[in-house]
């Protein structure tokens, strides 16, 4: 009975398989020259983590403007609070923490000294966990910060200041009217 799979003539064609691959395309990989890695950057649109925080505010203070009118109207002025708090809970933890990596005592030290790569990690994810536990903290405060709190409210307040990272990710990719 003839054999309907055709045996590998060699050990070198029984070898190959996903890893050959991987090797093959990691031959044609050439890494950039450092001119060619400056040109690079230079085509890569920069945004500022204090832009980020100019947008949540831009939209904190609008987010609240806006409810102002709809809950008075509804009978519900304690809608202008909870939207205003629950974007103060995306708002503070953000600006710490663009302090805490750009400004801080840490921070300008690590700038001073290039190559410390693994500290200005260290400390992004240590002004991470910051952010969060302090965003935490503002949740759980809420009820008894506010009376009567509108969760509803509280929820767009944060969820409309959380799309400044859209909004300032947008902005950076357009072109400039130049």
């Amino acid at each position: 009975m003839p054999h309907s799979l055709r045996e590998p003539a060699s050990e070198r064609e029984r070898s190959k398989g996903p890893d050959a691959e991987a090797a093959a395309e990691s031959e044609d990989f050439k890494p950039l020259t450092a001119e060619q890695a400056r040109e690079w950057r230079s085509r890569q649109p920069q945004t500022s983590v204090w832009s980020v925080v100019r947008w949540q505010v831009v939209l904190l203070l609008l987010a609240t403007a806006l409810t102002v009118p709809l809950a008075f109207v509804l009978g519900q002025p304690v809608w202008v609070a909870s939207v205003f708090y629950g974007g103060l809970c995306v708002l503070l933890p953000t600006a710490l923490m663009a302090y805490g990596v750009t400004a801080s005592r840490g921070a300008r030290k690590r700038a001073a000294q290039p190559g410390q790569g693994s500290a200005l990690l260290a400390g992004m994810f240590f002004w991470e966990g910051v952010k969060l536990a302090l965003a935490i903290a503002m949740l759980v405060l809420a009820p008894r910060l506010i009376p009567d709190l509108s969760w509803l409210g509280l929820l767009l307040g944060l969820v409309l200041v959380l799309k400044a990272y859209w909004v300032a990710h947008w902005l950076r990719n357009q072109p400039s009217a130049q």
